[in-house]
């Protein structure tokens, strides 16, 4: 179904903003492909055919090349608009320092040439970097696309294994994986093989290829070709195989986790040195250069006068946030693939509200009304731009993170009851009851909260199969679908969009996990006691693996706050106790710095120090919201500091 979908998006036909954007890949091709033959560039087109690449390897380097050049670029205006401020005295200080150890005079520098000479090593330096950045990309490709196979893979594997004491032979068997989004990574790799299978006529050398290219070398890739070993070997040496595969690989994730728990502290500690420190040492900086008048001068630009000073904080600002985007990131690559879950907003307005109390991506559309409104009203009432955009953010992220909040706390509560659905049936099942009868007691007998309509609508869609194993339709349903479909396939027709519309009525990834998961294991023709006993063991180890990375999380959390509340708490002080003209008056006399009280606003550097705790604000709350909640949540917690910082603010007549 998937290739269908590619076919179709192939032969549609080119929008304007993918013609635009192939005569740029056209034209940065023609100015930078040449490095590609590059001999420094041989290890990053190795690790290329590894990423899962959409383009050509010499496409992707003249992209880098292309935005090293906007870097460096972006990187020299800023540069020299700070290095001309402070020119002057560096040259008459470098002039006077060489002066002194030579015994020739040493002209002074021009302040233009050094200021020029300065932005344009550090714009250079900026696209050596970016080129740079270019290659670690890649390498994090390969390393992301290895963890999102290897995560996947003992949960694919398993799930083979349950499919092997039916009667499908192996191509089938890897095309039941292939075709569930549930298995990520594996699922993925699985789906090359039988491309490349079809291709080749052969499964065989399908798995080769596949072996052959993965980034994951020292797990898929022994796997495949022990996996095609077996399969010459017969069913029962391939099913012994994927048992004892199976048990190997549940064995390493569980030591896997246990080590990349290890490392949580470490890196909590590493997000506290990238961004609180950073964050602290801006502060200190814009206290400091107050006593350098040089730095608060304005300087005429292209785009205006600005002083220096100005330049450097809201620089500052931009990499705080910058840092606060990274650690979503990173967050989200530490958090399995397999517990993010999704939500798409149903089509059309009415559909969109009535979902938006439930569905955090209604929410995120709707909520875009009010944060427009609050953003206009507060703009006419006139506070400043950077308070306009910071309300209107919190009036945007509060509404949907309380709705993901509501909805995770509802989606926990399912999975508990998910995990006594299975027990309730799999004790049905090991009685002899068919599988359509243990569901309907199941949902009579249990009491399973709020998943009690869902599992009755279940149990009524699966009614409508009558044989044991519930492998056929009714009478009435053969009727009216036409009397040339057999029993048993349409029963499992049933059978398996019964459960399809149950998981997709639950909605969560454990749902999608476990019960998504007994469709294809009854139709391979294994019995429902043996299905449900595996996936009694499926069930527990997947609860299991939430509560500890929800444990493990928390760590997270509680230093994103501890960061911003501390970050905060300093700039509050630091406004209250130094930001006015006599106590700076006295402290430069402390200090016998200079000092030019018609060059600096105390009013002015509260507000930009203020500005630089709300961006804190921002990168912590991210960090710690992705944490806990994914994306939804950095926008809760996030929504939730920046308020309190504000009203904090205020509250002390800070703003």
């Amino acid at each position: 179904m998937s290739g269908g979908t590619r076919t179709s998006v192939r032969g549609a036909e080119p929008s304007l903003g993918d013609a635009r954007s192939a005569g740029i890949d056209r034209l940065v091709h023609a100015l930078f492909a040449r490095h590609a033959d590059d001999r420094r560039h041989d290890v990053d087109r190795q690790r290329y055919r590894g990423a899962d690449p959409s383009t050509d390897f010499e496409t992707y380097l003249a992209r880098t090349y292309a935005l090293s050049w906007i870097a460096c670029l972006a990187t020299v205006l800023p540069t020299f608009l700070v290095a001309f401020a402070v020119a002057p005295d560096v040259s008459v200080a470098l002039a006077s320092g060489l002066g002194a150890r030579v015994s020739l005079a040493v002209p002074v520098v021009p302040p233009t040439a050094l200021a020029v000479c300065l932005s344009a090593a550090a714009g250079l330096l900026v696209k050596r970097a970016t080129v740079r950045a270019g290659g670690l990309y890649l390498r994090w490709l390969v390393s992301a696309r290895r963890t999102r196979i290897e995560r996947t893979l003992p949960g694919a594997v398993r799930y083979l294994d349950a499919l092997s004491s039916g009667s499908d032979d192996a191509r089938t068997l890897i095309a039941k994986v292939a075709e569930n989004d549930a298995y990520g990574g594996a699922a993925v790799s699985f789906r090359k093989a039988l491309n490349a299978a079809r291709l080749t006529g052969s499964l065989d050398a399908g798995l080769r290829r596949v072996a052959r290219d993965t980034p994951s070398r020292d797990l898929l890739a022994p796997f495949l070709l022990k996996f095609r070993q077996h399969v010459s070997a017969g069913d029962e040496a391939l099913a012994e195989f994927l048992r004892t595969e199976s048990r190997l690989l549940a064995h390493r994730q569980e030591h896997a986790r246990t080590r990349a728990r290890r490392y949580l502290k470490p890196i909590a500690e590493l997000f506290v040195l990238v961004l609180v420190l950073p964050a602290l040492l801006v502060v200190a900086v814009t206290v400091t250069s107050v006593f350098a008048p040089d730095l608060s001068r304005l300087v005429d630009t292209p785009v205006g006068t600005v002083s220096p000073r100005a330049v450097a904080v809201y620089a500052s600002v931009g990499f705080l946030l910058a840092v606060g985007l990274v650690g979503i990131a990173a967050t989200g690559a530490l958090r399995p693939v397999d517990s993010r879950t999704s939500y798409r907003r149903p089509r059309g307005v009415r559909g969109t509200l009535a979902s938006a109390p439930s569905n955090p991506a209604s929410a995120s559309a709707v909520a875009t009304v009010p944060a427009a409104v609050a953003a206009g009203w507060l703009a006419y009432a006139g506070y400043p731009l950077v308070n306009v955009s910071l309300l209107a953010y919190v009036a945007f992220a509060l509404p949907v993170g309380l709705v993901a909040a509501r909805r995770g706390r509802i989606d926990d509560a399912k999975d508990r009851r998910v995990a006594d659905f299975v027990y309730a049936v799999s004790t049905h099942a090991s009685v002899g009851r068919p599988f359509p009868e243990a569901v309907a007691t199941a949902a009579r007998e249990t009491d399973l909260g709020v998943l009690r309509d869902d599992v009755a609508d279940l149990a009524f869609n699966l009614s409508l199969t009558t044989t044991g194993d519930g492998g056929a339709a009714d009478g009435d349903a053969l009727g009216a679908s036409g009397s040339g479909i057999d029993a048993p396939t349409a029963g499992s027709d049933v059978r398996a969009a019964a459960l399809d519309r149950f998981v997709a009525r639950v909605g969560t990834p454990l749902a999608a996990r476990t019960v998504g998961l007994v469709a294809g294991a009854l139709n391979a023709g294994s019995t429902v006691d043996e299905v449900f006993e595996t996936l009694q063991v499926e069930v527990d180890r997947l609860t299991h693996e939430k509560r500890a990375l929800r444990g493990a999380m928390r760590r997270y959390v509680v230093v994103g706050w501890v960061a911003a509340l501390s970050v905060a708490g300093a700039v509050a002080a630091i406004n209250a106790g130094v930001m006015e003209t006599d106590r700076l008056l006295a402290l430069a006399a402390a200090l016998d710095a200079p000092f030019d009280p018609e060059l600096v606003h105390p009013e002015l550097e509260r507000f930009r120090l203020y500005v630089v705790a709300q961006a804190t604000m921002l990168a912590s709350g991210w960090f710690a919201g992705a944490a806990a909640r994914g994306r939804y949540g950095a926008l809760l917690h996030s929504g939730v500091l920046v308020a309190a910082c504000y009203v904090g603010f205020v509250a002390i007549g800070q703003i």
